[in-house]
């Protein structure tokens, strides 16, 4: 074994969700002794650029970024999630050879590249590893309970269960039916899993390129998980059982917290796409603990006029005070308009803003409660905040973590997908002041003791990250 410097280049699935928690791996790294490459897309490294100004991607001289072309046409509006589709089958017709290309490059320049840790949904890396001789460690940035579903889609798709008959499927009931299979789930119906199986087209591209995806996942050295042993222990042991080496090192956010500490250069490399609004936090300090409901429904999830109403009077109705981000492309298709009176209504006990850091808002002890689409890293930052939430998922892996938030864990309530005012309202309410809110958040407050025992030196996060040091990442060092 040779004491050459590692090298490490990670890329991640060019979207935040993904961007988020792949830059506090990269972080933990670095505070490892890695020279660090960080790949993002031309698109996404211009609005990083626009975003944070034009020096925030010079980085450290051991930790760089990179950009590679996606093969899309360039988008009109740049400040906005590419198709995902369309995303998807680029990143399996164009994305290997400038990653390739890239690699080479950075052999040249030195130090050389001696591993890579690519997003489980970029699996081509496994070609380039096998080309330069390096491990290659695919981070799946949802889900354990959700990889575990994706793992069988396969199956699935010979069962019959999808492709749909016909679009009626998906309202008939159809979707209620019970998938008792799967090792390490329970109480699953096809309505919990990841929804692209919600198709009628044998050739949907999100359906096969998971598949596909899932397909690659043994040609890597290692698996990553963003989660922790406890939460999701029973889904681990099944994932275990299907892939050599399985490492869960979550909550990244507290993870990097324990690890990053100390590196203050790291501190102003970060990862938001959209502007961060001030005044959030200085919103959030007048503001009684435990009162405000804090309302995010991530990077993807749109919504129509209609819903958009709705959840303004839900919330507006219930008197809670509330911080609401609502993106500027949060609407389909049209301008994110409020009606007059629900500001009127409303501003003596609300802040509406357009991106905020997350994170810190699910810190602050002012939040009671978070209205939110269940996407991953949501779901960890709420759990690593201690607070309850209302589940509101619209697509692919946020219906198995409602699923699970609300039945397995104890720390979430539904709110149907054809919302209503007076349902928001009730939950809220609930959420805030009832029964069940109280339970509710004693659970959400257990789980963060959790989060936090298995991050902390000497927990299984803490030390699976480790042995993932020692047995893939050094190996070729």
């Amino acid at each position: 074994m040779s004491s050459k410097k590692p090298h490490a280049v990670c890329i991640p699935y060019p979207a935040q969700g993904h961007i988020n928690p792949f830059l506090k791996l990269a972080k933990i790294l670095h505070c490892r002794g890695f020279h660090i490459t960080y790949v993002n897309t031309e698109y996404n490294h211009k609005r990083l650029l626009r975003t944070r100004g034009p020096n925030s991607l010079d980085g450290l001289l051991d930790f760089r970024f990179e950009a590679i072309p996606d093969g899309l046409e360039s988008s009109e509006v740049v400040d906005a999630t590419q198709d995902i589709p369309s995303l998807c089958e680029s990143i399996s017709k164009n994305f290997l050879a400038p990653f390739c290309y890239l690699i080479s490059r950075l052999n040249n320049e030195g130090p050389p590249v001696t591993c890579l840790v690519a997003d489980g949904c970029m699996s081509f890396s496994t070609k380039a590893a096998e080309q330069f001789g390096i491990p290659v460690v695919l981070f799946w940035t949802p889900s354990a309970c959700s990889v575990l579903a994706y793992a069988h889609y396969h199956i699935l798709v010979d069962l019959g269960y999808t492709p749909l008959k016909d679009s009626s499927y998906v309202t008939n009931g159809y979707l209620e039916t019970t998938i008792d299979w799967i090792p390490g789930m329970k109480d699953i119906r096809l309505r919990d899993l990841p929804s692209f199986i919600r198709t009628t087209d044998s050739n949907d591209i999100l359906l096969n390129f998971m598949i596909n995806e899932v397909a690659n996942m043994a040609k890597g050295s290692a698996v990553v998980l963003n989660t922790f042993e406890a939460l999701e222990n029973d889904v681990l042991k099944a994932l275990s059982s299907m892939y050599t080496r399985v490492y869960t090192i979550g909550p990244l956010q507290l993870l990097a917290q324990n690890i990053t500490k100390d590196n203050h250069k790291l501190r102003s490399i970060c990862s938001n796409l959209w502007k961060e609004e001030p005044g959030c936090i200085d919103w959030l300090n007048t503001q009684s603990n435990r009162s405000v409901v804090y309302v995010n429904f991530g990077s993807i999830t749109v919504m129509n006029t209609v819903q958009m109403t709705e959840f303004a009077w839900g919330l507006a109705n219930s008197k809670k005070p509330f911080l609401w981000i609502i993106r500027p492309d949060l609407v389909t298709g049209e301008l994110t308009m409020l009606p007059e009176q629900f500001f009127e209504e409303t501003e003596e006990r609300s802040m509406l803003a357009s991106w905020c850091r997350q994170e810190e808002v699910l810190k602050h002890k002012a939040i009671g409660g978070f209205l939110t689409h269940c996407g991953w890293n949501s779901m960890l930052e709420s759990i690593c905040g201690g607070v309850p939430i209302l589940c509101w998922p619209f697509f692919d892996d946020q219906h198995t973590n409602c699923k699970y938030s609300c039945d397995h864990w104890g720390i979430g309530m539904e709110i149907d997908n054809d919302v209503k005012r007076d349902e928001v309202d009730m939950v809220v309410r609930e959420l805030m002041d009832g029964e069940k809110g109280k339970k509710m958040k004693n659970r959400a407050f257990k789980w963060k003791l959790k989060a936090e025992a298995a991050t902390e030196s000497g927990g299984s996060s803490f030390n699976n990250l480790e042995k993932l040091l020692d047995e893939v990442l050094l190996s070729n060092c």
